[in-house]
């Protein structure tokens, strides 16, 4: 076949661009990448072999780098897998994740460590070259087949493809580098010794020999040999006791074994002997990845057995809710061939994910009684993936128990965040729920009308402000056998002795109004069950509430935005007898209930009450219409 040329995929070039000329303050980590899909190369080699024993080979794995001055390039072979021509162009041509477009939006938008930041969320591997290089050449054979492609490019929007030779398996990349990392600046990769460096900060725990060719001198009439070294430790990090490891060989072991570019929140090194041995090696990264929540995001810790890679994204070990965890679990108790059938059956399995899920949570609260700023940190990140944690526990109370104390909720008390716990301790005597509020942010939440009674009498709210929330809350039910009451429900009151006066003064009121408010309901129709005094409120005229049974308003909209507008909150109009509102539409009821004037301002109060919930009226136009006519008069 001759030489085809092709263009990348749109996404493909936007990255490149931005890789190339935006991102990276760090210019070393092209070679941790390259040197991480060699590794991964490896891995897949060896796992194919397990069932293809035709693809099993006497030569021994390794990596191979070469750095050379004369023709200022560096080289990183490898004897892994390889790639057939059609795998090259879906791996190197294409990016194919979902959203992959939305990120590239957000990336082109930052700028600095927050295009450092998403763009680690996102992994950018193989393109990483093109930081340092100005071409690049990829020469690979997949094992098992005769034939090799070649594949080059500068980056700057198409590739070349070309059938070539290659005597054995695997990957050749040769990147023709920068002339500013050549040795004119402060980089210079083509000096074995600088490289040689490299390795061992960013690539030293990569399970394979990483090889090197060093010049040797002998004596001065002799010539210098040529010797081949292995740069690289290979021993697992994992395997050394955890007094030994320093906090910087952990942080570089994270991110070259998971492709992170940042170092992780917090690190979790856990050896077991007894029924199950096992030892592991797990961290909370510092940021969430961009799709977690979404169901193309592969969860799971790497397996291992002695030492020796098995698979990869292993689902098993860890419930859902601690999908963000990322690590590996050794244990030579699981069989070398061991199946992801034969694990979801396997003992040892839950028994080792059992332990970590109680680790995990332990040092977790650890970390919120002592660091509670690094907690904070974490919660931002990931605390949604406890919430829902709760939730999907609505049936299982132990783990609904361990997890309540770890949740944290923004509150009116100073606008910080704050446990259950917490809050609970600063109840005063009279108040016997746990008081919350649904809105799109604490803002909206402190303009509810219903929240200026609470403010004058002192008492503090739940801030509930991730659509996840509501139904965490309703999965918990009761917290220290302290029910959870939400302000905008019918049946909310205070208890103390002033709200219960109050009260009962609104019901003789309403007892003398049972015309007014039977009439007001009607002018509004089946959009609400129920028009009611209240005694909730003090400055504001009206407020809408839901029924006790049913969704909330807010779960109304989120169903919603679910394509599911089956679930629809019951609707109870409240007014304040004591606003002026309310005296106009006695005297408008006095007119007549049929006219246009009293059945305006019936509808008009609805409108209002709705866009208080932060809810369109039915027919926007129309609303703006009759506030117009009422301005005018």
């Amino acid at each position: 076949m001759s030489v085809e040329k092709m263009q990348f995929q749109a996404e493909t070039k936007r990255l490149l661009d931005l890789v190339v000329n935006s991102i990276y303050t760090n210019k070393e980590i092209f070679l941790r990448e390259l040197i991480s899909n060699a590794s991964d190369a490896l891995d897949k080699l060896r796992i194919e072999s397990l069932t293809n024993s035709e693809l099993a080979g006497d030569d021994e794995s390794e990596i191979f780098i070469v750095p050379d001055a004369a023709t200022k390039t560096i080289t990183i072979s490898d004897n892994g897998i390889g790639m057939t021509r059609d795998e090259v162009i879906t791996n190197i041509g294409t990016i194919a994740k979902s959203g992959t477009k939305d990120f590239l939006d957000k990336l082109r938008e930052a700028s600095g460590a927050a295009a450092q930041e998403l763009i680690g969320q996102f992994g950018v591997g193989f393109y990483s070259a093109f930081i340092v290089a100005d071409k690049v050449e990829l020469i690979t054979r997949r094992a098992g087949t005769d034939s090799a492609v070649k594949w080059t490019s500068d980056g700057a929007g198409e590739y070349e493809l070309d059938d070539c030779d290659k005597n054995s398996r695997g990957t050749t990349i040769i990147l023709h580098l920068k002339k500013e990392f050549c040795g004119e600046d402060e980089y210079n990769f083509t000096d074995v010794y600088e490289v040689e460096r490299l390795v061992k900060k960013y690539s030293d725990f990569v399970r394979y020999p990483i090889k090197m060719n060093f010049e040797v001198k002998g004596k001065p009439e002799e010539e210098p040999t040529i010797e081949i070294r292995t740069v690289n430790s290979m021993k697992p990090l994992w395997t050394r006791p955890k007094s030994e490891i320093t906090r910087e060989e952990y942080d570089e072991f994270f991110k070259q074994q998971l492709h992170e570019w940042e170092a992780p929140l917090e690190i979790f090194h856990v050896k077991a002997e007894g029924t199950v041995e096992y030892t592991a090696l797990l961290c909370i990264p510092k940021r969430a990845a961009q799709n977690l929540y979404y169901s193309d995001y592969e969860a799971g810790l790497q397996l291992y057995s002695r030492h020796v890679f098995i698979m990869d994204k292993c689902k098993d070990f860890l419930p859902d809710y601690l999908r963000f965890v990322k690590g590996l679990v050794d244990s030579p108790d699981l069989p070398l061939n061991i199946s992801r059938e034969i694990l979801q059956q396997s003992r040892e399995v839950k028994v080792i994910g059992k332990a970590l899920e109680k680790n995990i949570q332990k040092q977790l609260a650890k970390m919120l009684k002592d660091d509670r700023a690094k907690y904070e940190e974490f919660w931002a990140q990931f605390g949604k993936s406890l919430k829902i944690g709760v939730y999907n526990s609505m049936f299982d109370t132990k783990l609904k128990d361990s997890l309540q104390d770890l949740l944290l909720f923004q509150t009116s008390h100073e606008g910080k965040f704050s446990t259950l716990a917490e809050y609970v301790e600063r109840m005063p005597d009279f108040q016997k729920k746990i008081y919350v509020a649904v809105g799109k942010d604490s803002a909206a939440i402190e303009q509810l009308p219903q929240m200026e009674l609470l403010r004058e009498r002192g008492l503090e709210v739940i801030y509930l402000t991730d659509p996840v929330d509501e139904f965490t809350i309703d999965a918990l039910r009761n917290y220290a056998e302290k029910d959870f009451q939400s302000i905008t429900r019918e049946n909310f009151e205070l208890d103390d002795a002033e709200s219960q006066k109050v009260k009962a003064e609104v019901e003789e009121i309403a007892k003398t109004h049972e015309d007014l408010l039977k009439d007001v309901k009607e002018a509004i129709g089946d959009n609400v069950k129920e028009v009611r005094l209240t005694s909730r409120l003090k400055s504001s005229a009206v407020c809408l509430v839901t029924g006790e049974g049913g969704p909330s308003l807010s779960m109304e909209k989120t169903f919603a935005a679910m394509n599911n507008p089956l679930f629809k909150a019951t609707q109870i109009l409240e007014l304040n007898p004591n606003h002026a509102v309310f005296k106009k539409l006695e005297g408008l009821h006095e007119r007549g209930k049929d006219t246009p004037e009293f059945k305006d301002l019936c509808t008009t109060l609805y409108s209002l009450a709705l866009m208080i919930e932060g809810v369109l009226p039915n027919n926007p136009a129309e609303f703006a219409n009759k506030i117009t006519d009422l301005l005018t008069k």
